[in-house]
């Protein structure tokens, strides 16, 4: 007959293997509260309102103008859009002259 494990056996048992189930729980994070209102305001901004209620109607569009736009595109005569460049902006301050 074997001797029974002594009281301090048994618990330092126990704490072998309980150790390795402190990895499994999650510790209480200390963030701010405004933690991803930027990434929700950024996505908010992205998404389109499906019910979209415009008060002045729906948005100017001339049928002319876009149908010459559409023959211009097939026919490879679009005019090309008019070039930027960052050294012809001038910033001015005070009152304009």
């Amino acid at each position: 007959m074997t001797p029974a494990p002594s009281l301090i056996a048994r618990a330092a048992l126990a704490a072998a293997l309980l150790a390795p189930l402190a990895a499994c729980t999650q510790s209480q994070m200390h963030v701010t509260p405004d933690l991803g209102v930027a990434l929700n305001a950024a996505l908010a901004a992205q998404i389109a309102d499906p019910d979209a209620q415009y008060p002045a109607g729906p948005p100017n569009a001339d049928g002319s103008r876009v149908g010459l736009a559409q023959a211009r595109y097939r026919t490879g005569t679009v005019i090309p859009p008019r070039v930027v460049d960052t050294t012809a902006i001038r910033a001015t301050t005070g009152s304009p002259r």
